[in-house]
């Protein structure tokens, strides 16, 4: 009994990592609404990706975790107050973020 249990949750548990990581976003397409009401983790991921996304852009290789917080909280704030841009337009806009 202990082992079926066992391989059950093993399966269900591999089944949503394998499930979560086929899953792609396209980030250009995400509104601040999108973004403050979903997933808290998903949200941070997403946040994490533009924070190298435009440091990319900058060819910035240097990562300031404590600024990078501060500019997830910026772009939060942002969005709290413009839920229907896209949040790559609230990053540029609270961040002012050129190309």
């Amino acid at each position: 009994m202990k082992i079926t249990n066992f391989v059950v949750g093993a399966l269900v548990t591999l089944t949503a990592f394998s499930t979560r990581a086929q899953t792609t976003v396209d980030v250009a397409k995400i509104s601040c609404r999108q973004f403050i009401s979903d997933d808290i983790a998903l949200s941070k991921s997403i946040a994490v990706w533009l924070s190298g996304y435009y440091s990319g852009l900058q060819h910035n290789t240097v990562v300031d975790m404590s600024r990078m917080e501060q500019n997830i909280d910026k772009v939060e704030d942002f969005c709290r107050l413009n839920m229907d841009i896209t949040v790559m337009d609230a990053t540029k806009k609270a961040l002012g973020v050129s190309k």
